[in-house]
């Protein structure tokens, strides 16, 4: 296994930086500064899951019912607008296909292979090596 800065295993290290999604991946990016394969771990899970996340939480909002009031002889009365839901059923689907791409990339960082997602593993990979 190569040398890391935190003295801890190259595939536990590289698994860690998936462990909290994007925050970890920061953590780890901040803190190792030797291992580069540990680097690329930390900018795929920080390119893949941040924007993830932002999408999946700007679906259920969107979807989630709103309730606005109306008056009736002085009295509000809510209404719900739950027009949009299906919306914040993509997000929910979005949100299992995180979780899994989540596991899957876990299991690969802990086997110690340099699993590369599309588009952002290139990434990834160049912000690792610079």
């Amino acid at each position: 296994m190569a040398k890391t800065s935190m003295n801890m295993e190259e595939n536990i290290e590289s698994l860690l930086t998936y462990a909290l999604t994007w925050v970890t991946g920061i953590v780890f990016l901040v803190l190792e500064k030797d291992n580069k394969n540990v680097r690329f771990h930390a900018f795929q899970s920080i390119f893949t899951f941040l924007p993830l996340t932002i999408l999946t939480y700007i679906l259920t909002w969107i979807g989630t019912p709103k309730v606005t009031y109306t008056s009736a002889y002085g009295y509000p009365i809510p209404t719900y607008d739950d027009s949009l839901v299906f919306v914040s059923w993509i997000g929910w689907a979005v949100g299992v296909v995180v979780f899994l791409l989540w596991l899957f990339l876990m299991y690969k960082a802990y086997q110690g292979e340099k699993f590369k997602l599309p588009i952002v593993g290139d990434l990834a990979e160049k912000q690792a090596e610079a």
